[in-house]
């Protein structure tokens, strides 16, 4: 499995290593949300949150679902500009259709797919995805079908606020760094070739033998084509140990890259060493541990994005649930359930980085 761009005939000068602002906020975003992804941001994480306006803490969690599973292709630029303003007022310029569409793509599915805002069938399973997060997030969702403009305008000054409360201190702080690793990257590229620039992002990261293709080693699979506007690297300080592609049909790439990798705390030896390595060497289980690092999800979304019956899904969850991977919850009519992280970085470092790439 992986992803893989297709850079047949794109000069490597039109391969640009950037930082964003809206990228580092987004990042920032998850790791408030959820901190379990990044054993080394705990005390940031902690010390942000506690000091967050509860106004301010309310509207991110009714807004969350935009970062905690899935980063939102809308929070990845692929042309970052200087300013988290100037970033912004891109996103201002896009249309709600565009908008709207890349707002509620929830699955892992990268294939297109109709605005919920022009196809009654897309708005339907939107608002049941949107349902099985919980009342707030349904009730978000609404709101955005109803009323995009409205919401938009509600979203920006969601980032804003987030800018004056925490963004700014930070990126102050992050950007020299980051800025540095790009021009490193760039200059990588330029004297020793694609190969060596990319092996330098990620150990995750190469290129195809016949020199047309980068190639991420990821859960999932993936294909997207870069055209005349070229391809991004993004990097982030706050991003280890995601590696994030947009792939999304329709949309320049883009590639978020970590600049630093923090260990994990090391834990005990376990009990369950055996059995909880056999549940995951079957391939289906573990692509179904990538969907659950990032958050919780009812049988039926399983089923959706990897093809399955809810039967079929319902024997695998047994198994990784026998063996303690994973936790489970009701809400409501709802089942959710969610990967053990803390549990599975006990079990190695690498598994982990793996499922959370």
């Amino acid at each position: 499995m992986s992803v893989e761009i297709n850079i047949a005939g794109l000069p490597h000068d039109r391969i640009v290593f950037n930082p964003s602002p809206l990228a580092e906020l987004g990042a920032m975003l998850h790791v408030l949300a959820e901190p379990g992804h990044h054993p080394g941001l705990h005390g940031w994480a902690t010390a942000t949150a506690s000091g967050l306006r509860p106004d301010l803490a309310d509207r991110l969690t009714e807004a969350d679902f935009l970062w905690r599973s899935a980063r939102s292709d809308l929070l990845l630029p692929a042309a970052p500009r200087a300013t988290l303003a100037e970033e912004l007022d891109d996103l201002d310029r896009m249309d709600d259709e565009k908008f709207v569409a890349a707002a509620f793509e929830v699955t892992c599915s990268s294939q297109p797919e109709p605005s919920p805002l022009v196809d009654a069938g897309q708005r339907a399973r939107v608002r049941e995805l949107s349902a099985a997060r919980g009342p707030r997030q349904a009730q978000f969702t609404d709101r955005m079908l109803e009323n995009p403009a409205a919401l938009r305008a509600w979203l920006r000054r969601l980032m804003e606020d987030c800018e004056e409360a925490f963004f700014a201190d930070n990126w102050q702080r992050v950007r020299v760094q980051l800025a540095a690793d790009a021009r490193h990257k760039a200059d990588l590229l330029r004297r020793h070739g694609l190969a060596e620039a990319m092996a330098a992002v990620s150990t995750a990261v190469s290129v195809g033998a016949d020199g047309t293709r980068i190639v991420f080693d990821k859960l999932q699979d993936g294909r997207a084509t870069a055209y005349a506007d070229g391809l991004t690297f993004i990097p982030t300080a706050f991003g280890w140990p995601h590696l994030i592609v947009l792939n999304r049909p329709g949309w320049q790439p883009m590639v978020q890259y970590p600049v630093a990798a923090p260990e994990l705390p090391k834990g005990p030896a376990l009990q369950l060493m055996q059995q909880r390595m056999e549940a995951l060497a079957h391939p289906v289980r573990m692509r179904l541990c990538r969907t659950l690092a990032r958050g919780p999800h009812t049988t039926g979304e399983l089923a959706t994005v990897f093809d399955l019956t809810s039967p079929e899904v319902s024997r695998h969850i047994a198994v990784m649930k026998k063996a303690g991977l994973i936790s489970t919850r009701r809400r409501g009519r709802y089942v959710l359930h969610q990967l053990d992280l803390p549990l599975v970085a006990r079990l190695g470092s690498d598994f982990l980085e793996t499922v959370l790439r």
